[in-house]
């Protein structure tokens, strides 16, 4: 095992020497600078998102939804919204709309991960979300993370995830760090009392029956210090711009509303979102007794022989299949009092 381990690690290096990148190198020595100074894995759970394979020739698995859902169903109502869209917008084939309309059906009454829908496989994929952390806390944006040089405050426009198309092949990483941490997590499961029993079997499971693992790409989120320790703000943005209007946003306006805060509140927040704003490209913040902090977010999926994991039997969901789109007839037309 040993030996496999440095003939892989010599392979990505190799690589590295071939492609001759000054931009890589920087991105590389970065990446060795910050897993000495954020050492450690803080794991944050499940993600889960939607794959798809084109056609059953192709061994190739590539992403259709982000894996940023919390729980499985929420991926399941995605593909059910995912296909009646299809079938009201993308055909006008009575039988492939009849086909995709049965499809529907299934997932309105039941925990499907995976259909077959016109020659096309769709599956709910499994992933685990973490961060990097060390004295400091939680790693915060690296120097070489693609940011927009003048991204804009108030553009509400959403950036596309670079989940989308992202195809899930074990090895792709374009880096020897990356490739490094690709191999560690090949071993990971998780462990420890603070997990059900049933966790933790099916993450043993999991090392067996999906080996390999697949590094997507990295995120960046709005975390609170809190005594219980790091707690998320929404799910990861693409980019530390994203991120940090979101936490602008969030401060300015979105929680004054949530949490209804008093006249004193507000004018705190405020205050801290426009200080916040003029500063640029910070990443942390302090505002009524709180520390707020925009951190980078890793994920990772495992794959076997059959492409990317599905839900484990112990992973959660907080409601169950539901209708959530009238009825449509094979014509097309929507029926709104069935």
């Amino acid at each position: 095992m040993a030996d496999d381990w440095k003939r892989q690690i010599d392979r990505l290096h190799e690589g590295l020497v071939r492609r001759d990148d000054p931009t890589e190198w920087v991105a590389e020595a970065d990446a060795v600078e910050a897993s000495y100074r954020y050492p450690h894995l803080i794991l944050r759970g499940p993600v889960f998102g939607l794959a798809v394979q084109e056609s059953p020739a192709s061994e190739e698995w590539r992403l259709i939804a982000p894996v940023t859902s919390g729980t499985p169903q929420e991926a399941r109502d995605g593909l059910n919204s995912l296909l009646w869209f299809k079938a009201k917008d993308d055909t006008d084939d009575p039988g492939a709309r009849r086909e995709l309309l049965a499809a529907v059906a299934v997932l309105e009454r039941e925990r499907v991960d995976e259909l077959t829908v016109l020659g096309v496989r769709y599956r709910v994929v499994r992933g685990d979300e973490f961060a990097r952390c060390g004295e400091s806390g939680l790693e915060p944006p690296r120097p070489t993370d693609p940011d927009p040089a003048d991204g804009s405050w108030d553009d509400r426009r959403q950036v596309p995830s670079p989940d989308l198309d992202f195809v899930l092949a074990p090895g792709r990483e374009g880096g020897l760090m990356a490739g490094a941490m690709r191999l560690a997590l090949r071993g990971f499961a998780y462990s420890g009392v603070r997990f059900p029993a049933g966790v933790r079997e099916d993450s043993e499971r999991a090392r067996t029956s999906h080996p390999d693992v697949v590094l997507l790409p990295v995120g960046f989120g709005v975390v609170e210090r809190d005594d219980r320790g790091w707690r998320p703000h929404g799910v990861p943005r693409p980019t530390p711009h994203d991120a940090r209007r979101m936490l602008h946003d969030g401060m300015k306006e979105f929680w004054p509303l949530l949490y209804e805060f008093s006249d004193r509140e507000k004018a705190q927040y405020a205050e801290a979102a426009a200080e916040f704003r003029a500063a640029g490209r910070a990443n942390e913040v302090r505002v009524d007794g709180r520390l707020f902090r925009i951190c980078r977010v890793e994920r990772m999926v495992r794959s076997g022989p059959d492409g990317p994991e599905s839900p484990r039997p112990s992973d959660l969901d907080d409601h169950g299949p539901m209708r959530l789109h009238p009825t449509m007839d094979e014509t097309g037309v929507i029926h709104y009092d069935d």
